[in-house]
């Protein structure tokens, strides 16, 4: 299967666009949306994000991934990754680099195969999907071997104590795994404070609170409610463990 994970939106002729190259080459394979709301022109808080979502993804499969607000400049790389059973296709911009070194075993690849036309501001069009389509059919594609300390340093940490998503109920999802975390613990977002509760019902409605998400990172919440409307949460807002 083939994964598309983008900040393109909903909305627009960008995925259909993708979507179309991948039906013209591979009209038999299955393509999914894993997220077109990635969170826009940020590939660190992108890469946080993608993270948390490949342990339910299956093996042996693709995962496109356009966050790209540095497309069409000369200095950054298209890249080609195979990180245990999974290929990751995209710009080398740390997009990938938390898949990577959450990675029993981890290979990059700078792709240097180029498309007829290739458009300045679509690669996800014209460069990535085609290559996700090549390695769909088990085609060789040519490209050259990097070591992971030669694709784009970031010194990104292995958890990131930030708000890195805000989906359409308003809930704030962290950077944070919740696997250590104490029901004790605080979260300190901004000048806001919460308390742990299992779930959403545990709560009163309209109350705020912090509770481990299903891809196991921490996410601040309210009851049939917004954080962002209740108290401002947003992307890259610092999150502190009290």
């Amino acid at each position: 299967m083939i994964f598309l994970f983008t900040d393109f939106g909903y909305q627009g002729s960008y995925v259909g666009q993708m979507k179309a190259v991948l039906a013209q080459q591979v009209p038999n394979q299955a393509v999914i949306d894993l997220m077109h709301d990635a969170p826009m022109f940020n590939p660190k808080a992108s890469a946080y994000l993608l993270a948390s979502l490949i342990p339910y993804l299956p093996e042996r499969t693709i995962i496109l991934g356009v966050v790209d607000p540095g497309v069409g400049d000369h200095h950054r790389r298209p890249i080609m990754v195979k990180a245990d059973s999974r290929w990751y296709i995209g710009p080398d911009n740390g997009l990938f680099n938390t898949v990577i070194k959450q990675a029993n075993k981890a290979q990059v690849w700078e792709i240097n195969w180029k498309p007829q036309t290739l458009s300045n501001s679509f690669h996800g069009r014209d460069l990535f999907a085609p290559i996700a389509a090549m390695l769909a059919e088990g085609k060789q594609v040519d490209g050259k071997e990097l070591t992971t300390d030669e694709i784009v340093p970031v010194d990104w940490p292995e958890q990131l104590n930030e708000i890195i998503y805000v989906d359409h109920y308003g809930n704030a999802m962290t950077g944070l795994s919740g696997e250590q975390m104490g029901a004790t613990s605080v979260i300190k977002v901004e000048e806001h404070e919460f308390m742990f509760a299992r779930t959403f019902s545990e709560v009163n409605k309209g109350e705020g609170f912090w509770y481990v998400n299903s891809n196991g990172l921490i996410e601040v919440a309210v009851n049939q409610g917004s954080s962002v409307e209740s108290f401002g949460l947003g992307i890259g807002d610092r999150v502190e463990v009290l």
